[in-house]
């Protein structure tokens, strides 16, 4: 039997599967739909699509470097647990590998591993865990040196937060103590050429409508506006904060002790930016009680 684009489009929207294992049911079924439907949840696949729709703020990052290059890379899960599953531990750490050799997420999406992109091997083990994954997020950064530091590790080179630090100058022990800086204060930028300017005029406009409530005049906001904006970019610039390890000395001061420059850095943490739904007591124990 004929397998027309329609067939394809229908099983598709029915299975949640992807074009080509919708076209590959229909063929290996003569066209049968519900045989087709059936030929994906033996392959594990109708089963990953139905798991689509639920929320993934949980699993790993993961750093890799490799000479003077350092990615970062999120797989989410479910829950917690998973990120301690070995078997997905190994997957994400063949993931950041293979980032080392892109430009961007949907190049990594689309790298192959042992045959298999990434994005295969991301549904096929939606399938054997049996929670909703995805590959989130990545970053790269370069520089005449790398230094890497993964907070929480739950395994090697892989935790909760990941952050990489590129730097000029011969002190890795230096770059790693920057490194946990970052995981730590979580700067916006390296300084403050590198912040969005609507960000900082965002601030400054709240911080002129609290000194007008004080009722003091314009010029005397304007001054006291200098002195708060100056606090404000010391605080979200990683050049401009104190330094965890020595709060006496901002970042900046520490690295010229210690002859190194800070060229920039990455720092990606575990479900950032994700929204979470949740139902209140009342509403979760009345679902439990209708199912």
């Amino acid at each position: 039997m004929a397998i027309t684009a329609a067939m394809v489009k229908e099983l598709r929207d029915t299975s949640g599967a992807g074009m080509m294992d919708a076209k590959k049911a229909l063929t290996e079924t003569d066209g049968d739909m519900e045989a087709a439907i059936d030929w994906l949840r033996t392959k594990g696949l109708a089963k990953a699509a139905k798991k689509s729709g639920r929320t993934a703020a949980e699993g790993l990052v993961a750093v890799s470097v490799e000479g003077g290059k350092g990615v970062a890379v999120e797989v989410n899960s479910e829950t917690d647990f998973v990120g301690k599953n070995a078997e997905f531990q190994a997957m994400v750490a063949s993931i950041a590998g293979a980032a080392q050799n892109v430009a961007d997420i949907d190049a990594l999406k689309a790298a192959e591993i042992n045959g298999k992109t990434v994005e295969t091997i991301i549904t096929d083990k939606i399938a054997t865990i049996g929670e909703n994954m995805s590959v989130r997020r990545m970053a790269a950064i370069e520089g005449e040196q790398v230094v890497s530091y993964v907070h929480n590790a739950a395994a090697e080179g892989m935790g909760k937060i990941g952050v990489l630090v590129a730097i000029k100058g011969d002190n890795e022990a230096f770059g790693r103590q920057v490194a946990m800086h970052i995981a730590a204060a979580n700067p916006a930028s390296l300084s403050e050429a590198d912040l969005d300017p609507a960000f900082v005029e965002k601030e400054k406009n709240v911080q002129m409508d609290i000194a007008r409530e004080s009722g003091k005049p314009e010029a005397v906001i304007e001054k006291m506006i200098v002195g708060r904006m100056k606090k404000f970019l010391a605080e979200v610039t990683l050049l401009g904060q104190a330094f965890v390890v020595n709060p006496d000395l901002t970042v900046e001061a520490a690295a010229k002790e210690a002859g190194v420059e800070i060229t920039g850095f990455v720092r990606l943490e575990v479900g950032e930016g994700i929204e979470v739904a949740k139902e209140d007591f009342a509403a979760e124990v009345a679902k439990a009680a209708k199912g």
